[in-house]
């Protein structure tokens, strides 16, 4: 099972409006909060840094 959290790059002033990941060793998940129920992104943990390092 996935432990979801927060991600620190969301910010709102709407608190339900935020992207959850979950981290593995060999993926990074990313959700929408508000739809959790539904399919998630699933990218390789370099992906996911090199689309941080690019904001």
């Amino acid at each position: 099972m996935l432990e979801w959290s927060k991600s620190s790059y969301s910010s709102s002033s709407e608190p339900s409006d935020c992207v959850e990941v979950a981290t593995t060793s060999i993926a990074v998940h990313i959700r929408d909060s508000k739809a959790s129920q539904k399919p998630h992104l699933v990218v390789s943990p370099v992906a996911r840094s090199v689309f941080v390092a690019a904001r």
